[in-house]
């Protein structure tokens, strides 16, 4: 089974660059704080030094004189950190209510899919930063912000693999056996639903680095945690001054993003046994 998903997998080669990306950010998050000597916030140089500067600033220094290597490092951590914590978050409130409503139906789905609705109706940026706003900016207010606007669209996919799984025979035969019913939720539904799960938190882990990168050019996210956003945003008034202020850390959120999205596709194929028919 593990064989034929990656095998299914590598044949998507976007979705092989992909993951090295990924796993090169990661390994940037986790060590590259081991390798430097001071923090992201420490004033270093002079301001405005350009990338490739004699004194070693290999990315340049900002408008303070701090190392745009060590923002880009510690941003990564952040944007990592807050993508993942709050993609799990969301799914644990997409997956329950989904799993709930697809399995009772009938005023129960009624009353869950009013609710899913509720927050659907308003903008998901728009109530992010009404979150952000009421609580104290930190990394804790942005991840439940995230959670809160990205978790209806896993509810909504949940209920409907639910509701087509419900009706299978080894529903029925597991009823008939004595298991409970959230005996059947987890071991007999779930797992059979788990594909489309998987492939839409990795694009929903995309979103959410998309929008925690919004919240902080916005001026919203965590003042004592450096993150790519606040990198683009306080280098969107030196733009024609000091260009790599703001081109290296939106880089490195386009290329995560499209990362993710690409790795979505390659699990979309490896967890699709059709994909060997079509190839």
């Amino acid at each position: 089974m593990k064989n034929a998903f990656w095998r299914r997998f590598c044949r998507n080669k976007g979705a092989v660059i992909g993951l090295g990306v990924l796993v090169w950010v990661a390994l940037v998050a986790l060590l590259g704080p081991l390798f430097l000597d001071y923090g992201p916030w420490d004033m270093v140089d002079a301001p405005f030094l350009e990338p490739l500067s004699p004194d070693g600033r290999w990315l340049g220094t900002d408008t303070m004189g701090r190392d745009i290597w060590a923002g880009l490092v510690h941003g990564a951590r952040v944007s990592l950190l807050i993508g993942f914590v709050s993609t799990v978050v969301s799914l644990l409130i997409g997956v329950s209510l989904g799993a709930i409503a697809g399995y009772f139906g009938g005023w129960v789905d009624a009353v869950l899919m009013r609710f899913t609705e509720l927050f659907q109706s308003v903008p998901s940026f728009a109530l992010a930063i009404v979150l952000v706003a009421i609580f104290e900016p930190s990394v804790a207010s942005m991840v439940t912000a995230i959670a809160v606007v990205s978790w209806p669209p896993v509810a909504r996919l949940v209920r409907g693999e639910f509701m087509a799984l419900r009706q299978r025979d080894f529903v029925s035969a597991a009823l008939l056996a004595g298991q409970s019913t959230p005996r059947v939720i987890l071991t007999q539904i779930l797992p059979n639903a788990v594909s489309p799960i998987v492939v839409m938190a990795s694009l929903m882990v995309a979103s959410a680095i998309l929008l925690e990168s919004s919240l902080s050019f916005l001026g919203l996210g965590d003042p004592n945690q450096m993150s790519w956003g606040y990198m683009v945003g306080t280098a969107r008034t030196v733009m024609r001054q000091a260009w790599w202020m703001a081109v290296f850390p939106g880089v490195s959120i386009v290329l995560t993003v499209l990362a993710l999205n690409l790795v979505g596709e390659g699990l979309n194929d490896g967890l699709n046994a059709r994909a060997d028919g079509k190839r």
